[in-house]
């Protein structure tokens, strides 16, 4: 009989944490949490789980919890571009010193893999669509430049210290736990408050722009394929979108209800994935539409 399996999850506690753990919970896996709940719910989490509440700049702390973990998923950061333009010197102790202290700590106790939440905050503006993965970075906030030095780490570590490593890009995720004022899939976030406080919608600009949203069900999946995929782990990255342009307007109009437009501002025109190497190399592809998707968050 094999041994079961265990997955340490930084940032466990936050919207995508919580999703994945519940995921793996079922599929008969042990898991750790590691959270420092500045933005996380340890309530929300299994009673099954071992739940530690720490920083993940502690390598210390983090190594002893690390004992015996076959998989670990780096999701703990601060997700927030507005924030990480305000306070880069803060965000980047973050997400890039807590990144190498997640690899030190794999490093120091023999962890098989490491999956690294990266981000589409990588293509910046880029016009060349859909965006694929070799696309040259164009980061435009310290967040964008922060997760892109995370994948760069997870490939050096990979070459250096033979740690088995995946980065995923994220695109606009959405669903069950998000915070209506988190920093994950903002405009869906903003729209859901908007429309439970009974508010008109507000779109900037003419609701033109475009991103790919992509349900939190199907990151879950990624992540899992991502972790136990045999033929990969030397730093890869992929994308994790749907390969489907939605724009702003068209997300207002499924919420239904009075929409108001506010004055243009500078943006991201249009965002779309390109997901073949995921679906070819990870055996995955998006299940959720997001009119289904979008049904679910307002009726619950």
């Amino acid at each position: 009989m094999s041994k079961q399996e265990t997955y340490l999850v930084t940032g466990g506690a936050g919207f995508i944490g919580t999703n994945l753990v519940h995921s793996l919970v079922q599929n008969g896996k042990k898991v750790i949490v590691v959270d420092d709940l500045s933005a996380g719910d340890a309530e929300r989490l299994p009673k099954e789980i071992t739940f530690h509440k720490l920083d993940v700049r502690d390598t210390s702390a983090l190594t002893e919890s690390c004992q015996d973990v076959d998989v670990i998923v780096h999701l703990a950061a601060i997700p927030s571009v507005p924030v990480s333009i305000e306070k880069p010197q803060e965000t980047s102790a973050v997400n890039v010193d807590g990144t190498i202290s997640v690899l030190e700590a794999a490093k120091n106790t023999g962890v098989r893999r490491v999956v690294f939440a990266a981000s589409a905050a990588y293509y910046g503006n880029h016009q060349t669509l859909p965006l694929k993965e070799d696309l040259s970075p164009c980061p435009e906030t310290p967040y964008a430049l922060q997760k892109y030095f995370g994948e760069q780490l997870m490939k050096l570590w990979s070459e250096l210290y033979n740690i088995e490593t995946v980065s995923l890009r994220f695109f606009n995720v959405y669903g069950p736990y998000m915070d209506p004022d988190g920093a994950y899939a903002s405009i869906i976030g903003r729209f859901l408050r908007l429309t439970k406080t009974n508010q008109p919608l507000a779109v900037v600009g003419d609701g033109s722009q475009t991103r790919d949203f992509v349900h939190v069900s199907d990151v879950v999946t990624a992540i899992c394929q991502a972790a136990e995929a045999k033929s990969i782990g030397k730093g890869e990255i992929f994308n994790v979108g749907t390969g489907i342009e939605t724009s702003v307007l068209s997300i207002a109009k499924l919420f239904g209800g009075e929409i108001t437009y506010l004055p243009a501002r500078i943006e991201v025109g249009r965002s779309c994935a390109n997901i073949e190497k995921a679906k070819k190399e990870l055996n995955w592809e998006p299940r959720v539409e997001i009119a289904e998707g979008l049904t679910e968050l307002i009726e619950n």
